[in-house]
């Protein structure tokens, strides 16, 4: 139950990407989003934005410093919704 939000996310990034050729269950927790890893852009980003804007109620300024950080995988898009919404709303 404890990665249900990772779950969450990683399914969220497919639909809301349309990446065809990736499954939710194959997108590493820790793995780098962007360039390696999953090899996403800033076109994708300010897409995932809006989707996790819409789908957990947070958002993210294009001038905050911490958006590398924030964006730089699952875990570190799941710690910052959490931090945002509280742990026990998005569980």
């Amino acid at each position: 139950m404890s990665d249900s939000l990772e779950s969450r996310l990683k399914k969220l990034i497919v639909e809301s990407l349309m990446l065809e050729d990736v499954k939710p269950e194959d997108i590493d927790t820790e793995a780098p989003l962007f360039v390696e890893g999953l090899g996403l852009d800033s076109i994708d980003a300010l897409e995932l934005a809006l989707a996790i804007h819409q789908e957990f109620g947070v958002k993210t300024s294009p001038e905050d410093e911490r958006n590398r950080e924030i964006f730089y995988s699952v875990k570190s898009l799941a710690d910052f919704i959490r931090s945002e919404t509280g742990a026990a709303t998005v569980a």
